[in-house]
């Protein structure tokens, strides 16, 4: 089984800490490619930046030349999944899906940690849209930017850990999602401060794209998701 995840950022070194958090999920046989967007944004914060990563992801996957099984799109909050699920014939997982359904696996309610404040209304935003907020307790900020987040892990896991408690003594959350893709890789330790799950959203999504891959399930194109009607689109950077 291949399965593309790709980063929304162009930061690559964020790209290989998110396929190394994706490969430690894996399971034996399933290869993970990494991939990142040819533009766009070196972190993505705000609502500019998430459109242009859809469009980016999109070019990235569909320019991407060899079989792949699933894609999981590793941008929490970030748009596109819904573009991907079009263009495509295999499942598309998203980061910020796949944690939220996890957490309610585990807890009653759960709480999102994320990177700057204003992010927390478009991870909202996603949320309702998703389905998602009847379970959510709260989403908090740590503070911190997204590049800052592999500058200093210790101070990242710090500020993460803050936030958390936050969420789990006043929000009376039970399980805690990490909100952002380059906070891969840091949820054991978060979860050996605070005591309860800690729930990675591209280690999530992996698993759920490998269940998908191996159900022989993929997206629905009877009708919201069906391919692009063929026409004339002057401009646009996908290729096809």
């Amino acid at each position: 089984m291949r399965i593309l995840v790709a980063n929304v950022n162009t930061t690559t070194s964020m790209t290989e800490s998110i396929a190394a958090a994706a490969r430690a999920a894996a399971g034996p046989g399933t290869e993970i490619i990494p991939l990142t967007p040819h533009f766009g944004a070196d972190s993505c914060e705000g609502n500019f930046e998430s459109y242009l990563a859809a469009i980016a992801v999109m070019d990235a996957v569909t320019r991407f030349d060899g079989e792949f099984d699933a894609v999981v799109q590793a941008g929490y909050g970030e748009h596109g999944r819904e573009g991907l699920q079009e263009l495509l014939d295999v499942p598309v997982v998203d980061i910020t899906d796949a944690a939220a359904s996890t957490a309610q696996f585990l807890g009653h309610k759960y709480s999102v940690v994320t990177t700057l404040d204003r992010a927390v209304p478009l991870i909202e935003d996603r949320l309702l849209l998703g389905g998602y907020t009847a379970r959510c307790a709260s989403v908090r900020a740590s503070g911190l930017g997204v590049l800052e987040l592999e500058e200093d892990p210790d101070r990242a896991v710090e500020a993460i850990v803050a936030a958390a408690t936050r969420c789990v003594r006043d929000d009376h959350a039970e399980v805690i999602v990490l909100g952002c893709g380059g906070m891969s890789g840091l949820d054991e330790r978060i979860r050996r401060e605070l005591g309860v799950p800690v729930v990675d959203g591209v280690a999530a999504a992996v698993t759920i794209a490998e269940s998908l891959v191996r159900l022989g399930l993929t997206t629905s194109k009877v009708r919201t998701y069906a391919a692009p009607r063929p026409k004339t689109v002057t401009g646009w950077p996908v290729t096809g």
